[in-house]
């Protein structure tokens, strides 16, 4: 019995954490990032200032720490994909995980304007841009893990898994770029494959 309670704890923390989350994200979108104070999210859910800190350092992570929730996932693509795949491909399907939440049903309507606040607002570009760059180095390792477990393990001085890795994010942000350009006209999953075929045939 005691061995559920840590999932089960876990479960409601991050139920908690999302509902924080989108009723701050609404709130970013409604008067912008820094008009919107810790105590007017509070207020949104009902809850102190204090406790709002007890599920997020900072204001910039509320919007960002998701990011923190999908790496598992993220990674969990990759490993699954089939050994001798392309590279490139695999990197692709690594962003399935990203355009299924941006096209997951009942959150379409606060996907764009949410990028939009995050890449009109220096501080958040940043963190975010940190976040991708700590999201590449986790899938660099998987691709030297299965690199080494084909038998065609990469030379510690060998550039291939980061310069492939870098490029396929490098599209991404593109394609996010790109996507918000047109007002989030098409779909963010074209966008991204418009990206990465730019870049693909070249890799």
């Amino acid at each position: 019995m005691n061995e559920k309670l840590p999932g089960l704890r876990e479960r409601t923390r991050r139920a908690v954490r999302m509902e924080i989350a989108e009723a701050a994200s609404a709130l970013f979108v409604e008067r912008g990032f820094e008009a919107t104070t810790i105590d007017d999210i509070a207020a949104a859910v009902g809850m102190s200032q204090r406790s709002v800190f007890r599920y997020f350092a900072t204001k910039e992570e509320i919007v960002l720490g998701k990011f923190d929730l999908v790496v598992d996932d993220m990674l969990a693509a990759l490993r699954a994909r089939p050994a001798d795949e392309a590279v490139w491909t695999s990197l692709h399907h690594v962003f399935d995980v990203l355009v299924s939440l941006a096209e997951a049903p009942g959150h379409e309507e606060m996907v764009e304007p949410i990028h939009r606040v995050i890449f009109e607002t220096p501080v958040l570009l940043a963190g975010y841009l940190q976040k991708l760059q700590q999201i590449q180095d986790a899938v660099v390792a998987v691709l030297l893990e299965r690199a080494e477990a084909a038998g065609t393990p990469h030379a510690a001085d060998d550039p291939t898994p980061r310069a492939l890795t870098a490029a396929a994010f490098g599209c991404l942000v593109a394609a996010q770029h790109s996507w918000l350009a047109s007002d989030a006209k098409g779909s963010f999953a074209d966008a991204v494959a418009r990206a990465m075929a730019t870049v693909g045939p070249r890799a």
